[in-house]
């Protein structure tokens, strides 16, 4: 951060540009100046920009909240116009040349200890290039009596955590998982915490609420956040309509076949009703059909015995036992009911 006037700087190395990691580098800034001041120009980032607009920028939540807490204003430069904020951007080749090229730290620690004392002892007591003044006693003489006195309350962040949502539509929190729409897979969304709810937002947007889970290791999932194809599974009614419907496309007996198959079968009935319907490619659906007359009158409901009828031929044999027949097409008629 560089202050337009004094060109005072503070810089802070860190590894993320996380919401809260953003936050707490102007808190430190603010802490160094002394004071808070009216506008800060900022870039794009979505830790502070959600969506870069020229008339209305629409502002991370957590962001605008700490700065009317500051009583500074925010304001967004122009998406691709760095220029914008060029005295920044100078500030930065700065230190990339003058502290940060040929040296090397053994650690974090020595890599902090050694940025502050080049702050106060070569950067901020040089004579500027520009104003071609010292940048620490402008500011003290001039520019710091300006500023905004430091809040006397400390900012509380909001009980709020970032989570990338998996390809599975779930986020992971407290050992649990918890859906979100599908729309949102591999993007980073914000979650926070009540003491029974659960809320996930995306660029301060509610995209889905949940109840809090004391259970570890549970999914806790709303089946309207999957895309319409995942629920597309043989427990569910649309995926049994429509091998309901190819059964009854080859015939009456066929179709009176498939609620037995659901009945008789309820985990594995879709593996053979595929299998009576790939028996097409070598038999016409009047040959399915009547042998799936004769599977209904000896009870044979599977896909095997049907296959072993049309291969044999017996579907052309007479059927002596039509009662059977009879009461399996009442069964197929309550299912349809």
């Amino acid at each position: 951060m560089r202050l337009c006037y004094s060109r005072l700087d503070y810089f802070e190395i860190v590894f993320d540009q996380r919401v809260e990691t953003f936050i707490n580098c102007h808190i430190n800034a603010f802490s160094y100046f002394g004071g808070v001041v009216k506008v800060i120009k900022i870039d794009n980032l979505k830790a502070a920009i959600i969506q870069a607009h020229f008339y209305e920028p629409t502002y991370q939540q957590i962001y605008k909240r700490f700065a009317d807490h500051y009583q500074f204003f925010p304001l967004p430069c122009r998406v691709a116009s760095p220029q914008e904020k060029g005295k920044t951007e100078s500030g930065i080749r700065y230190i990339q040349i003058n502290f940060i090229a040929g040296r090397k730290f053994e650690n974090n620690q020595e890599l902090k200890l050694s940025l502050k004392e080049w702050l106060d002892n070569k950067c901020n007591t040089r004579i500027h290039g520009t104003t071609k003044k010292v940048p620490r006693i402008v500011f003290d003489n001039e520019e710091k009596e300006l500023l905004i006195s430091l809040p006397i309350n400390d900012f509380v962040f909001p009980n709020l955590i970032t989570r990338k949502v998996g390809k599975d539509c779930h986020i992971t929190f407290a050992n649990n998982y918890y859906s979100v729409p599908y729309q949102y897979v591999h993007k980073i969304v914000e979650v926070t915490l009540d003491i029974k709810l659960i809320k996930i937002n995306y660029e301060n947007q509610q995209i889905a609420l949940h109840e809090r889970c004391e259970a570890k290791g549970q999914f806790i999932t709303n089946k309207a956040h999957y895309p319409k194809y995942k629920l597309y599974e043989p427990h569910s009614l649309e995926y049994q309509n429509k091998y309901r419907d190819k059964l009854k496309a080859i015939g009456q007996y066929a179709g009176d076949l498939f609620p037995l198959l659901v009945k008789y079968y309820p985990h594995s009935w879709y593996p053979m009703a595929k299998g009576i319907l790939s028996l097409q490619k070598q038999y016409t659906n009047d040959v399915i059909n009547l042998a799936c007359q004769r599977a209904l009158s000896f009870d044979a409901i599977s896909y095997q015995k049907i296959k072993a009828i049309c291969y044999s031929g017996c579907y052309v044999l007479p059927i002596e036992n039509i009662n059977n027949i009879e009461r399996r097409e009442g069964v197929a008629n309550d299912y349809y009911a």
